[in-house]
């Protein structure tokens, strides 16, 4: 019965292809478009709406954004496991979509400012409101985004047959070109809806907007999905070797702690314990992937680069000039130079510059490949220390967490006599905007007959004291930006051909050096290397606590090169294999030993057979004589 349905299933496939490719293919690329362009598009926006909406400091925003963002890089193992060993692709997909459409919606109306604003003055009344129902809404959204990452493309795998591998190949070729289209689209789109102005009561900047699309696009994918249903291939759970894996090297640890008296020999290496339990054809391919494993160890430095782009880079654009001529760049548009450099780069790096270095002579082997894309997002840092550099000779200088800030401005045409309390000399010089003392006390007088104001000073505060008079002058108190923002470009530049060089090649190398069922195992270990490195933002950054963004920058850049050597060193002393000559020449092996054993046994069969035919003929012998 099961082998009449499949082929059942497989007559259904068939009949439902359109110039050779499996019409419901249509249906999973349009949700995968749709789906990365809600998530690029609602991400787009997150740190300046944590910022600017929910009012925290850039480093609570920081935090918060790297914490989502390592979320929906765990969640992936999970949708992976549920997938193979319960519900299947296709179920697991309906239900986290449903689950993430539901985290979309809660974005949106998190960021209505209008359902607490009471006295209609354009601020939230109850921003605990807001930041709760937000959180909850980002929760969803990882464990809906992460849960189908891993299922999505594989399912899409699972539409064509056997003789269509040609076709496959060019649906996963189409398939990310509709992620990163998905993803240029929507930071180019969504900061313009969150630059707009929106409310019932009082405009204020439509975050509920750059929200709000992004859910639609969510839903519409969930239906597109629902809608190809009826045609799509849909395979029963088969086990994930995840946990296989998981539960054998449990075993060989478990083993080994048991055996640890020195009276037990020792074993060539710590996975052969799992040997009175395991295949050791599995124990083989598992030890395959740990030293793959092994080199990704220093790997999440780079994502903990990588993804401050979303968030410091962000929060930097935020203090520079956007204008290009009669266009105005938004600081959350700027990530959209990754996905075109990605774009353009990819090809340029696959037919130019990696066969020109192989012209060379130079052998640029994967994970020389990887190192300079390490290094390259090191430099990316530099340029973004440099331009923070260049900011911070722009921005006003506001009083720190000891100091408070006062500002006197006359108007009119008497002398303002400023006595401060103490004895300190000051000396003002006319090219300095500004200068500081200590002392909680400024007595300010003014005019004839004098008037006499003592003004306390209270730490963190900031005031102004206006002198008028009958005229009006127009003072800027801070200047407008005027670092422009192209000087981001080169950052930009260098993380994408880091990434490029240090992504790409990664899978490629991976993939290439572990046996074909263990992909799995690798990509659950590569997305995790991603969460790893969001986590490590808010270490670092907490432990740090430096004054100054461009020294945080420089501690990064410092930490990725010292890790880029790691892991030169690391790469120098791996010794790249074929999995799939191994497998063969471990099979051969151990056809090779049944068949040894098969040989003792009839020898011994035989000797015991010869023992006991000589043992009857001298029995025999006796019992005449």
């Amino acid at each position: 019965p099961f082998l009449h349905r499949q082929r059942r299933s497989q007559e259904t496939r068939e009949s439902k292809d359109v110039c050779g490719y499996p019409l419901s293919i249509f249906f999973i690329v349009v949700n995968e478009f749709c789906e990365r362009f809600s998530y690029y598009g609602m991400r787009a926006v997150l740190v300046l709406y944590f910022k600017y909406f929910l009012q925290w400091d850039e480093d609570l925003a920081t935090s918060i954004y790297h914490t989502f963002v390592a979320l929906c890089y765990l969640t992936p193992i999970l949708g992976a496991i549920v997938a193979d060993s319960w519900l299947g692709k296709f179920k697991t997909i309906i239900y986290l979509s449903i689950v993430y459409t539901i985290g979309q919606v809660a974005m949106a109306v998190s960021a209505v400012h209008d359902i607490t604003d009471s006295n209609r003055d354009g601020t939230p009344d109850n921003m605990t409101f807001h930041v709760v129902l937000s959180m909850v809404g980002l929760f969803l959204i990882a464990l809906g985004t992460g849960g189908i990452k891993p299922c999505v493309a594989a399912f899409g795998g699972d539409q064509f047959s056997e003789h269509q591998d040609k076709q496959r190949r060019t649906f996963f070729s189409v398939f990310y070109l509709c992620i990163n289209g998905g993803s240029l689209l929507s930071t180019i789109i969504t900061p313009i809806l969150r630059g707009q102005e929106c409310g019932i009561y009082s405009q204020q900047k439509c975050y509920s907007l750059a929200f709000g699309v992004p859910a639609a696009l969510m839903v519409v994918a969930l239906v597109v999905f629902i809608v190809g249903s009826g045609m799509y291939y849909k395979a029963e759970p088969e086990g994930n070797i995840m946990l296989d894996v998981c539960k054998c090297i449990g075993f060989a640890i478990k083993n080994r702690y048991r055996h640890r008296s020195k009276q037990y020999p020792k074993r060539q290496h710590w996975m052969d314990w799992a040997e009175e339990k395991y295949d050791k054809l599995l124990i083989a391919q598992i030890k395959m992937v740990l030293k793959v494993l092994f080199l990704y160890i220093p790997l999440p430095m780079f994502w903990t680069l990588f993804d401050q782009k979303g968030s410091r880079w962000t929060l930097q654009a935020t203090t520079m000039n956007g204008y290009f001529g009669q266009l105005v760049i938004q600081p959350d548009q700027m990530q959209t130079f990754n996905p075109i450099l990605i774009l353009t780069l990819v090809p340029i790096m696959d037919s130019v510059i990696y066969p020109l270095i192989k012209k060379c002579g130079f052998n640029f082997t994967p994970l020389k490949r990887m190192t300079v894309g390490m290094f390259l997002a090191a430099m990316a840092f530099v340029c973004a220390a440099l331009v923070q550099v260049e900011i911070d000779k722009t921005l006003p200088v506001f009083p720190s967490a000891s100091q408070s800030q006062l500002k006197l401005l006359n108007m009119g045409s008497s002398a303002v006599t400023v006595n401060l309390t103490g004895n300190e000399s000051l000396t003002l010089n006319a090219s300095d905007k500004y200068f500081t003392f200590e002392t909680e006390q400024i007595i300010v007088s003014v005019g004839s007959p004098e008037m006499t104001q003592i003004i306390f000073l209270e730490k963190k505060s900031r005031q102004t004291l206006l002198i008028p008079s009958d005229s009006i002058t127009v003072v800027e108190d801070i200047e407008p930006n005027s670092v422009h923002m192209a000087l981001q470009i080169p950052q930009y530049f260098f993380i994408t051909a880091g990434e490029v060089m240090f992504s790409v090649t990664g899978l490629e190398f991976s993939y290439s050096q572990a046996p074909s069922n263990m992909k799995a195992v690798l990509q659950a270990g590569w997305l995790f290397t991603v969460a790893v490195g969001n986590f490590i933002v808010l270490i670092v950054a907490e432990i740090a606590k430096l004054p100054n963004k461009w020294a945080e920058y420089v501690l990064f850049a410092s930490l990725l090169v010292l890790v880029c050597i790691i892991f030169s060193i690391m790469a120098y002393f791996y010794t790249y294999i074929d999995p799939s000559e191994i497998e063969v020449q471990f099979r051969k092996k151990v056809d090779d030993d049944e068949d040894d054993k098969d040989k003792q046994q009839k020898a011994e069969i035989e000797m015991v057979r010869r023992d006991s035919a000589e043992s009857y003929d001298d029995n025999y012998k006796q019992s005449k004589m």
